[in-house]
């Protein structure tokens, strides 16, 4: 018969057996890239690789720092998820006890092995904090490690984000990582395929319209002809300008603030790592995943940036325009803004030469601003442009400035030469699309931007807080997260809806933490 001392000795025996083969494992494991990486993603990994002697190597490394705990010997022999969670709680409660932070993280790492999949909101808790590790720990590395790397990471990252509304997609019997490498490429498999279709269908576009540019400038006599002077890779002329034209008396005070750029090859941005600005994008508007995902996926397989025209539908106070100017920003591309109740098309259009006041379209100010030929423009409040044609309704002078035929070579009416504007970028938003003619709406992507509820507040407030801190001058370290206190004195102050709203919320608590502190 088996004594209670006999069952302890046995169930050490398995755990001195299963550390001993994970640490053999982790010898013979010849990735050096794995290692380097932190030890919550090294494991995600290893799952989604489906590699042998994870748990062992998991409970090698926990004996090192807490050998002999029977925690892990009841998790090794049982091998189920309360056993599992047991254990990892007893690592947080030892890592508060000794002040070992290593603990927690192999506390998560136990965590991600023994959570079944979110069928209930019994562990709900326990989810969202392997989901904040997983989300940080991909933010530290995705700047270094290679592409192929990132994506296994962020297929199994945004895979376990998505289980508990897409936990029926994958195995009721599997666990909760097995359901987060299953859904993982399942998330990036539609875009992917809608990127590479409308790629080609693009590709094969401005294929089209560059023969047809040819075709009409080989028919275009030598008189009239601008000077053509070769443009280097991922550049391009924008403005054309033969020398003729360049004497002429009246174009002087126009031209005078753009020689530069006129008859001479401007550079076009290169589209930065897309994950990079997806990271980012996340991090300050967690709740317009949707939004971003879907923006980002005009730039999939392109080498500089430049967006089809978007159109941001949404209630005021939602973040439509400033989204729109951080996209652009972690673009990397100027950004220029235009307000749209408050400008006409004869403005944004450009004026006649033979006005005292005469001045080149906003696009190409937008360019001359950047020195770069592919920047973004905002039109700001779409739906509040003047509907009286005095000057010219900006809505008819955008459709120039939207559609592929036209915009490559824009007549401008101060420079009275056709501009090559096909790079712009331009981003539009709206509270509602209602007023919009059928031709502009038809010209743009309308996306619906949503409005954050109580349940973004977490995932806001850092951002938030960053944003007010580079307002200050101040480095992010020197301004704490908001503690209890001033938690619950947000989260009752705003119930969801105006960022806005919630940013003044937010710096007249830490006005009132500075005055305390200045009186203290």
């Amino acid at each position: 018969m088996t004594t209670s001392d006999d069952s302890d000795n046995f169930d050490h025996t398995v755990e001195d057996d299963a550390a001993s083969t994970g640490a053999a494992a982790d010898s013979s494991d010849l990735d050096e890239e794995l290692k380097k990486l932190p030890r919550l993603l090294r494991y995600a990994l290893l799952s989604s690789k489906g590699e042998e002697h994870i748990q062992e190597r998991l409970v090698a490394e926990i004996n090192e720092v807490c050998p002999g705990l029977a925690a892990t010997s009841a998790w090794i022999v049982t091998q189920t998820s309360a056993a599992g969670l047991e254990l990892a709680a007893e690592l947080d409660r030892r890592a508060v006890k000794r002040d070992e932070p290593a603990l927690r993280s192999l506390s998560d790492c136990v965590r991600v092995f023994s959570l079944p999949l979110p069928c209930s909101a019994e562990f709900f808790d326990d989810y969202r904090r392997v989901g904040k590790a997983l989300i940080a720990s991909f933010r530290k590395v995705c700047h270094d490690a290679d592409e192929d790397l990132c994506a296994e990471l962020e297929e199994f990252v945004f895979g376990w984000a998505a289980l508990p509304a897409c936990s029926d997609l994958v195995s009721r019997h599997a666990g909760a990582a097995a359901g987060a490498a299953r859904l993982g490429p399942l998330t990036a498999e539609h875009r992917l395929t809608a990127a590479k279709v409308a790629l080609r269908r693009k590709l094969k576009e401005e294929e089209e319209r560059r023969k047809q540019r040819d075709a009409e400038t080989a028919s275009t006599s030598e008189l009239q002809k601008p000077p053509a002077p070769s443009a280097p890779e991922h550049s391009v002329i924008v403005a054309r300008l033969s020398e003729q034209q360049m004497k002429n008396t009246k174009l002087k005070d126009v031209l005078g603030p753009f020689k530069s750029i006129v008859n001479v090859a401007m550079p076009l941005v290169e589209a930065p790592p897309l994950h990079v600005v997806r990271s980012a994008l996340l991090f300050e508007f967690p709740y317009a995943a949707e939004v971003i995902d879907f923006a980002l996926a005009d730039l999939v397989g392109r080498p500089t940036v430049r967006l089809s025209p978007l159109l941001f539908v949404g209630e005021s106070g939602g973040g439509k325009s400033r989204f729109a100017r951080r996209l652009g920003e972690l673009l990397g591309v100027n950004v220029w803004r235009t307000d749209a109740s408050r400008a006409d098309g004869a403005a944004f259009g450009g004026t006649d030469r033979r006005w005292y006041s005469a001045e080149p379209c906003h696009p190409f100010l937008a360019v001359a601003q950047g020195a770069s030929a592919n920047p973004l423009v905002i039109i700001d409040e779409i739906e509040k442009s003047a509907t009286r044609a005095d000057y010219g309704r900006l809505w008819d002078c955008l459709l120039g400035f939207l559609e592929p035929e036209t915009n490559s070579r824009y007549p401008d009416p101060a420079l009275q030469t056709n501009l090559d504007l096909s790079h712009v970028s331009y981003v539009a938003t709206a509270n509602s699309v209602d007023p919009l003619p059928s031709p502009i709406r038809d010209r743009f992507r309308v996306v619906r931007f949503p409005k954050p509820t109580s349940a973004d507040l977490d995932a806001l407030l850092p951002a938030i807080i960053a944003d007010l801190a580079k307002e200050r001058g101040l480095d992010t370290n020197w301004v704490p997260p908001l503690d209890g206190a001033e938690h619950v004195a947000a989260a009752q102050s705003w119930h969801g809806g105006s960022v806005r709203l919630l940013r003044r919320i937010v710096e007249a608590i830490l006005r009132d933490r500075d005055a305390n502190a200045t009186r203290n």
